[in-house]
């Protein structure tokens, strides 16, 4: 497994890298605006910034990021590099890259490699570029980095300390490979943190969601059918923006306890089959393939539009949509118009891709800024677990390592990552909290005796 949690003092410094893939590096000044828009409203990321600025506790590491490429993500490579890590950037998905994004992020010394609309292989080429950074750490989104270092490119893992993952699916992926006894480095889920997935995945999803379509379609939400499947935490974010917009809601779902909650939250609970019949909007958000598929084509409505929120770009069958059309053209930018034989049209946005990001600017600021400060706390604590002067504060609740390196699997965020988020997050906000008084604390430890 390389030197996994054993890295000399070679192996530390900068390594020389490839130029930087950008498409058209004049449009950094549109890019920089966007940064530095995001900053202003990213206040917890913007402490960690200031605090790394002084700590420097990346200092001789290197990382590659790769997650949705857009202003966001840009602020968090560079909170990384002013804790003194060589940051190297890639795109999660071609969509979602923005090009002038990646000119600011050049223009400010970074090593990026990234274009919109890249094809298969240019995006795999990207990111095997990013990754001859030869990391010490990543910060992975759907898990294709951590893929690479164990399929096709070992040989820059050599010095791999660990990984963060962003998402449901890649830590699905990376449990897989753990599972097989395949994993060669601990992989932090970040997906799995209580300040990522009840904030990012529940209100980031679906605010973002509805902004895609709502953008895409220029239609009105408002008395239509709108049908979720999936009622994990993004798809009750997207069902609960979707009925609050005047929408009626149909759930499709597997697990009979998911199932049951959207019942409890009112809305209708069936089968794809029966939801393809009177929707109107249909949206998947799994993480498993063909939810809406071939069959259930034949029973969709004329001008019915898809879109998927899920990572992976297969949830909706469109070789099944491509085979039974007749005619396929853009009817608008980033909707694609299917005419069926029988005469119905069929919509789908973005290709079937990440509707939110692809279609729009994917979550909102004041969401990331609490899902990338778990990262960027998650790949310090990864650090300090490893560096033998572990002794420290984080600045955010004292999380601090002990010198022993994390254990190969996947590893869940320390729970006093997500508190001290939750505190400095509402600091940001000038909210305050009751406390319990010494009289309170006593009574419940009463009930542990």
């Amino acid at each position: 497994m390389g030197n996994h949690g054993h890295v000399s003092a070679e192996a530390r410094g900068p390594v020389p890298m490839p130029p930087c893939i950008v498409r058209d590096p004049s449009l950094a000044p549109e890019g920089n605006r966007k940064i530095e828009w995001v900053r202003r409203n990213m206040p917890v990321l913007r402490g960690l910034e200031e605090r790394y600025g002084r700590e420097r506790p990346f200092a001789g590491l290197r990382t590659t990021v790769s997650v949705h490429l857009e202003a966001k993500t840009a602020y968090l490579a560079l909170v990384l590099a002013a804790g003194g890590a060589q940051v190297s950037v890639t795109g999660s998905n071609p969509l979602s890259t923005k090009d002038d994004v990646v000119a600011a992020l050049a223009e400010r010394g970074l090593h990026v490699y990234a274009w919109h609309g890249a094809t298969r292989e240019e995006f795999e080429e990207h990111q095997l570029t990013a990754l001859q950074v030869v990391p010490h750490f990543v910060i992975d989104d759907g898990g294709d980095l951590v893929h690479h270092l164990h399929e096709g490119a070992r040989q820059y893992a050599r010095e791999m300390l660990g990984a963060c993952e962003e998402t449901t699916a890649g830590v699905l992926r990376n449990r897989a490979r753990q599972d097989a006894g395949a994993l060669l480095f601990p992989v932090i889920a970040v997906n799995d943190a209580k300040m990522k997935h009840l904030f990012d995945n529940q209100y980031g999803t679906g605010q973002s969601t509805m902004d895609a379509i709502m953008r895409t379609t220029n239609l009105v939400v408002t008395g239509t059918t709108v049908a979720v499947a999936g009622f994990g935490w993004c798809g009750r974010g997207i069902a609960a923006r979707a009925a609050g917009m005047g929408a009626h809601v149909i759930v499709c779902e597997v697990d009979e306890i998911k199932a049951l909650e959207a019942v409890m939250e009112g809305y209708r609970v069936m089968p794809m089959m029966e939801a393809a019949r009177e929707s109107d909007f249909i949206i998947t958000t799994t993480g498993v393939k063909n939810v809406l598929a071939g069959e259930h084509v034949a029973a969709l409505k004329d001008g019915a539009i898809l879109a998927n929120a899920g990572h992976f770009f297969d949830e909706i069958d469109l070789d099944a949509l491509r085979a039974g059309s007749d005619e396929v053209l853009e009817v608008r930018q980033n909707l694609t118009g299917y005419h069926l034989r029988d005469g119905r049209w069929i919509n789908v946005i973005a290709d079937g891709k990440i509707v939110n990001i692809s279609a729009a600017d994917g979550h909102p600021a004041e969401i990331m800024d609490t899902s990338f400060a778990v990262q960027a706390l998650s790949a310090e604590y990864l650090v300090r677990q490893w560096s033998s002067g572990a002794a420290g504060n984080t600045g955010a609740g004292d999380v601090a390592g002990t010198g022993a390196p994390l254990p190969a699997g996947v590893i869940p965020v320390p729970e006093e990552i997500d508190y001290a988020v939750a505190r400095l997050k509402l600091e940001s906000l000038g909210v305050r909290l009751d406390e319990l008084t010494g009289e309170q604390r006593a009574y419940l430890a009463d009930f542990n005796k």
